[in-house]
């Protein structure tokens, strides 16, 4: 079973900046995939950025240019840096890991992220 433990959410105004982390713990073996979700109000949770255990990344569109994200394996924790924040951006922001065959593993409890003057 695996554990997650999100941090580094709060509040900024508009063009701040936040860097998220989360740790992972438990049966790391199957671990691949570490990803992070974000869900605003009234909307579905969606995509923002992932990370194969290779490396290779993918970030959404709305996101690219101004989150970048990145993982330590050896500490098993994955990143979000997120700079030029916008109040769309604001959500709760989940970590996710899945294993080698694309099956969620587990989900973070949520870190809230605001950005508003």
């Amino acid at each position: 079973q695996v554990h997650l433990v999100e941090s580094g959410g709060g509040m900024v105004q508009p063009g701040g900046s936040l860097r998220l982390s989360c740790a992972a713990s438990g049966s790391m073996s199957r671990l691949n995939t570490m990803a992070w979700y974000r869900q605003a109000p009234g909307k579905q949770r969606e995509l923002v950025a992932r990370i194969e255990s290779g490396g290779s990344t993918y970030v959404a569109d709305s996101v690219k240019g101004r989150f970048t994200i990145s993982r330590d394996n050896a500490k098993n924790t994955v990143y979000l840096q997120m700079n030029s924040l916008k109040p769309e951006d604001t959500a709760v922001y989940y970590c996710n890991v899945e294993d080698v065959w694309g099956r969620s593993l587990a989900w973070g409890q949520g870190t809230q992220v605001t950005a508003s003057s």
